[in-house]
This record gives C-alpha cells, structure tokens and sequence, in this order.
C-alpha cells in the first residue's frame, strides 16, 4: 500500500510517496491521500530543512525499482555532494555506459531532489529536467544549493 504527503517548498509542493518501509516517488503535487506514518514525517521534515538549507544530505530509505544500471545511476547521483555537479559524461565513464545512457536513466529517476538528478550536467552546460517547471526548477535547485555560478 502507497501513502503519500506533500510539503509546500520553494521549488513547488513536493509530494512524497512511500511504500512499506522506503521512499519510491517523489513528484511536484499535492497528495491525494495526506497518509501519516514516520517515514512520511520524516521525509518531509528532511524535505523542509533542504528547503531551508539547513540539511546538505538526504538519510531517508529508497527503493528504486529498475534495472542494476538504473540503480547504479542512481547511486552515482546520490553521491555528488551539496553545491557540486557532475557531467553525464563522468557519470557515464564511472560506470563504463554511455552518456546517453546515463542520460535516460536520470530522466527516469523517481526520486529526484532526494536523489540529486539536478545536480547532473551535459558536457556544455544545463540540460533538460524531468520535474515540474523543467530546467527552471533544476536552475531554482542549483542555485539554492550555490552550484549555480556557470549560470551567471
């Protein structure tokens, strides 16, 4: 069974979906179900202090559903610190895939903020971003995060 809440933010309501004992969506709208649980409480009080900027990293469980390279995708995003950006490229050697590749699977990350699909860039700069308001939330995301100097 799926819960969900959301979380007024800067970057627009997030809703945070949860499944059993892990986090496995997060998407810009507001909850239809308003579930309570504490996972859920703590996933949006991780998701108010981010907001705030007083919380750089994420300590919530995730379940990603896909293949080994989606998780492995995923887990290279996860570890790109607050404020910094990797290149799908880098990413893409890491894991010896190709950028395009790499480049699908963070598009289809379900569980991006938390999970920092934002903070990956194609090799001349911003790309695309697969969340509400497209690459002007993924701007919104970088810049309160001070990663977004190349954009000035």
């Amino acid at each position: 069974m799926t819960n969900s809440r959301s979380v007024q933010t800067s970057f627009g309501p997030l809703c945070v979906h949860v499944e059993d004992d892990a986090i496995v969506r997060l998407t810009w709208e507001i909850a239809q179900d308003q579930g309570e649980n504490s996972l859920l409480k703590e996933a949006i009080s991780q998701l108010k202090a981010y907001d705030l900027g007083t919380l750089k990293a994420f300590d919530l469980p995730l379940r990603v559903k896909g293949s080994a390279f989606q998780h492995a995708v995923c887990a290279e995003m996860s570890a790109i610190p607050f404020g910094d950006t990797k290149t799908y490229g880098e990413i893409a050697k890491a894991l010896g895939a190709p950028a395009r590749a790499v480049g699908q699977a963070c598009g289809g990350n379900p569980v991006p903020v938390i999970i920092p699909c934002h903070r990956v860039m194609g090799a001349k700069g911003l790309t695309g971003f697969s969340g509400a308001g497209g690459v002007e939330t993924k701007v919104a995301l970088l810049r309160h995060e001070g990663a977004g100097g190349f954009l000035i």
